[in-house]
C-alpha cells in the first residue's frame, strides 16, 4: 500500500450541496429557503430572538468584571522537573530558575512568574527560586531535601486592613466620655 492509494470508506465524504444550480438539481430556484420573508434574505441574524418575548441573554443578570490587574503565571509540576533533570537539560546542582527554565526548554516563557505546583514525583534534591508555589510541591520539594524560594510579594489584603481600621475607629466612637459605654434612655 502507498499514500496514493490511500482513499476513505465510500460514502463516508459526502459532496458539497450547490444550491441555487437549476431546476433539474432539486435546490435550484429560492435554494432550499422557501419563499420571501427575513430568513430567506441574507445577511439575517436571529440569533437569540424569541419573538418579542424578553429574550434569555436579557432575563439573566448581568455579573462578575474582568479583573485588569491579573497575573497570567506559567505552571510548572514538580515531576516535570525530574523529567528535565533525567533528560539532562537541568542540572540539579545548580537553582532552578524561571531564565534555567526557559533555556532549559521546559517553559517557552516566564510571561509574570512561574507557579510550582505538586503533580507527579520528584526525587532530586533541588533549589526552586519561583514566583509562586502550592504547599504541596513545597512539601515535595522538602521531602526530597531540596529547599524553595517564594520571590513573590505575600499578599495583603486590602479589605482585611480597611476592615481593622474601621473596627478600632468604631469601638472608639462607642466609648463616652468617662470611657464607659454609651446608652442610649429610654423615652416614654
Amino acid at each position: 500500500m502507498r499514500l496514493n492509494e490511500i482513499s476513505d470508506n465510500a460514502g463516508a465524504r459526502a459532496p458539497r450541496k450547490r444550491v441555487g444550480r437549476g431546476i433539474g438539481s432539486g435546490t435550484g430556484k429560492t435554494a432550499a429557503r422557501g419563499h420571501k420573508g427575513q430568513k430567506s434574505r441574507s445577511g439575517v441574524s436571529l440569533l437569540g430572538f424569541e419573538g418579542g418575548q424578553m429574550p434569555l441573554y436579557r432575563r439573566l443578570p448581568k455579573g462578575g468584571f474582568t479583573n485588569i490587574f491579573r497575573k497570567n503565571y506559567r505552571v510548572v509540576n514538580v515531576g516535570r522537573l525530574q523529567q528535565a533533570i533525567d533528560a539532562g537539560k537541568l542540572d540539579a546542582g545548580k537553582p532552578v530558575t524561571e531564565a534555567a527554565l526557559v533555556e532549559a526548554g521546559v517553559i517557552k516563557s516566564a510571561r509574570d512568574g512561574v507557579r510550582l505546583l505538586a503533580k507527579g514525583e520528584i526525587s532530586a534534591k533541588l533549589t526552586v527560586e519561583l514566583t509562586g508555589a502550592s504547599k504541596g510541591a513545597i512539601a515535595a520539594i522538602e521531602k526530597a531535601g531540596g529547599s524553595v524560594i517564594v520571590t513573590a510579594k505575600a499578599k495583603v489584603r486590602a479589605a482585611d486592613s480597611k476592615k481593622s481600621k474601621r473596627g478600632t475607629a468604631n469601638k472608639a466612637a462607642s466609648k463616652g466620655k468617662d470611657g464607659g459605654d454609651v446608652q442610649e434612655s429610654d423615652k416614654e
